[in-house]
């Protein structure tokens, strides 16, 4: 076989090597960030009409992501942010139109507090995607009636309530139990290392108390041996 066939043919191969790895990758890029945005992924392929581009910007929401300081509340900020709900909450029973609107307000500055920028709604929308996708439909119909709300129904508005209650929550408890447990378990000394302190601590009065056990034993062994001796 000539030579130069023996190259077309290694280059062949290489090529079609690189393209089944390229082809893999970008399956196993698909089924992720299907996977991580649920709905939110084929509604960005619907809206770019171009899988490939959608992928990008969504990879592209991760990345900023990463970049944000996304902090889980302390227990005193979700127990204020839990009273304000419920007193926009009861303004609803007289002001329905009100109500929303502040509720619009309390939900931004809860992502504030949390970390995420709060410079305009597309953006929120598309910060809170990477890790509040399967709420984000919730949000997005509230600020929808929250801008109309001076023409929305009473019952409209109830729903956008409901909506914004959903991401509300959402927000108001991720990460808080990771951070509870953490503290648990620090303030009763179970995190990793006391727990191998105590072990440590444990083998030392074991060890100490064997000692002098053993100790008090060879005293008492060697007890009658003098008497008998001094008798003898």
């Amino acid at each position: 076989m000539p030579t130069w066939l023996i190259v077309v043919i290694v280059v062949v191969a290489i090529a079609v090597l690189g393209a089944v790895i390229w082809l893999v990758s970008q399956e196993m890029q698909r089924k992720r960030l299907q996977q991580r945005f649920g709905p939110e992924y084929d509604r960005t392929v619907e809206e770019s009409e171009n899988p490939r581009a959608a992928q990008r910007e969504l990879a592209e929401r991760e990345r900023r992501h990463k970049e944000l300081d996304i902090r889980p509340l302390s227990a005193s900020a979700r127990e204020r942010y839990a009273r304000e709900w419920t007193q926009v909450q009861e303004k609803f029973v007289d002001e329905p139109s009100t109500a929303v609107s502040e509720a619009d307000q309390l939900l931004v500055a809860l992502m504030g507090e949390r970390g995420y920028p709060t410079e305009g709604y597309e953006q929120q929308v598309a910060d809170l995607s990477v890790r509040h996708a399967k709420t984000l439909e919730h949000y997005r119909a509230a600020h929808t009636t929250q801008q109309k709300r001076d023409g929305a129904s009473t019952e409209d508005l109830r729903d956008a309530m409901v909506r914004y209650r959903t991401v509300f929550e959402d927000l108001l408890t991720d990460g808080a139990d990771d951070d509870q447990h953490g503290h648990h378990d620090r303030r009763n000394g179970h995190d990793h290392n006391g727990h191998d302190r105590d072990r440590a601590d444990r083998r030392d009065d074991d060890r100490h108390e064997t000692h002098e056990t053993g100790q008090d034993e060879r005293q008492a062994s060697a007890q009658p041996r003098t008497e008998w001796n001094g008798g003898r």
